[in-house]
């Protein structure tokens, strides 16, 4: 059965590259796919040809994993300053917002998971340990990997038994959990599943903790933003989509709250055409954050971002956040705005999210609300503006309690791989 599941997903990869391949000619996204991947082997030979010292291997699939791994690569960067570190991308999203991360010494896409190209790729690299994070399973680079013994870590991951690992037809990705020599969890069930198929892991939190901890602790001073706010409230809709923007240029436009709040949009697309489609949607003074300055910041009650790497410093600014992608596959990264305190809304979709749960379970901490509608999240704000004004003034919103008792997760990897004498 695994031959042959090894022969079906072999085959899919590269049905895989051709539809991306074709897809390159009509979709930017798809042509830096292509392209990022071309000359992968000869960057990454140019750059072993002059790198010494110890090579820690971290892969993450785009920005939000990247997130998850962050404070670990800056964790190991500290101690061990020369060690050089490797962090690939899957994704163009992922790569582009962090091609020149100063953290990590060589930056580079993940090529095609064939045979050929894990070997040449693993060969040419010679990690001493490597570092994956959360859903990425490649069957050649793990089975490269396992072959030439070179440690492979997974963190911060979770697992459901709708997973493939728990299905009859699973065989080819059970071999893959085997691959990895220790397996960090985010919760009790995941823990469980990974025992009904006698696979050992440990329960760790999850590391995005540490990683919003420390953003809050050296967020960017934003001065057009601070003359923006001014004496007004900020409303803050962060990683929105359509279905998201669409509610909150609903809130916008109809202003129920007096002229108590102004109102940020950083979209989950910064492209043109999603741009101009808000700037169209929006019926009050608007205009680009990239044009706001501390001499006109007053003038505006909505700020569109049009640029990306500054919504989790925004957060800083706000007095409530709704979070986009809960009418998508799931909510977007709900513990940027909660380290700071205060109210997180987001749509239906969250049930893969272990924060969004966790926090939804408690009502009495006022920290987490899901909404179906536009009639539902200006039900919402207003509840939070006439029961919990207090609380949002005075920051009592236990969202922040939340995040910071569960950091940690960062210095328990750390200091696993220093026991097992890995770094």
């Amino acid at each position: 059965m695994t031959l042959i599941s090894l022969l079906f997903y072999n085959i899919g990869i590269y049905l895989y590259y051709y539809a991306v391949y074709a897809a390159s000619f009509f979709s930017p996204k798809a042509k830096k796919w292509i392209e990022g991947r071309k000359k992968v082997h000869h960057r990454l030979g140019n750059y072993i040809s002059s790198a010494h010292g110890k090579r820690i291997w971290f892969h993450c699939a785009s920005l939000g994993e990247f997130e998850q791994v962050r404070p670990l690569i800056e964790k190991i960067k500290k101690t061990h300053p020369d060690h050089k570190l490797i962090l690939t991308f899957f994704s163009p999203s992922g790569f582009d917002a962090r091609r020149y991360y100063e953290g990590a010494d060589f930056v580079s896409y993940l090529p095609l998971d064939t045979a050929a190209d894990a070997k040449k790729f693993i060969r040419r690299m010679k990690p001493s340990v490597v570092i994956w994070v959360k859903y990425e399973f490649w069957f050649n680079f793990l089975d490269e990997l396992h072959f030439q013994e070179i440690p492979v870590i997974l963190i911060s991951s979770v697992f459901r038994k709708n997973h493939i690992f728990f299905e009859w037809y699973g065989a080819l990705h059970r071999r893959m959990l085997g691959y990895f020599t220790h397996i960090f969890v985010q919760n009790q069930t995941s823990q469980e599943l990974l025992q009904t198929l006698h696979i050992d892991s440990e329960i760790c939190s999850d590391t995005r903790f540490d990683s919003v901890f420390n953003v809050m602790t050296r967020h960017k001073q934003l001065d057009n933003a601070a003359s923006f706010k001014g004496d007004k409230r900020i409303f803050i809709a962060g990683s929105t989509w359509r279905k998201d923007a669409d509610m909150i240029c609903d809130l916008i436009n109809n202003d129920p709250f007096e002229g108590k709040f102004k109102y940020i949009i950083a979209p989950h697309d910064v492209s043109q055409k999603n741009i101009n489609y808000l700037l169209k949607k929006i019926k009050r003074k608007k205009a680009l954050f990239s044009r706001i300055n501390i001499q006109n910041g007053q003038k505006f009650d909505v700020a569109i971002i049009d640029t990306i790497g500054l919504l989790s410093s925004l957060y800083y600014y706000a007095d409530i956040a709704y979070v986009g992608g809960g009418f998508n596959a799931s909510v977007h990264n709900i513990l940027e705005p909660a380290v700071y305190g205060m109210p997180v809304i987001f749509g239906p979709n969250h049930q893969k999210s272990e924060e969004a749960k966790a926090m939804l379970s408690h009502p009495d901490w006022h920290a987490a609300y899901t909404v179906n509608n536009s009639a539902e999240l200006l039900a919402c704000v207003r509840s939070l503006l006439d029961n919990n004004e207090a609380d949002l003034r005075t920051g009592s919103i236990r969202s922040k309690e939340f995040v910071l008792s569960n950091t940690g997760g960062t210095n328990r990897i750390h200091a696993y791989l220093m026991e097992k004498n890995l770094l």
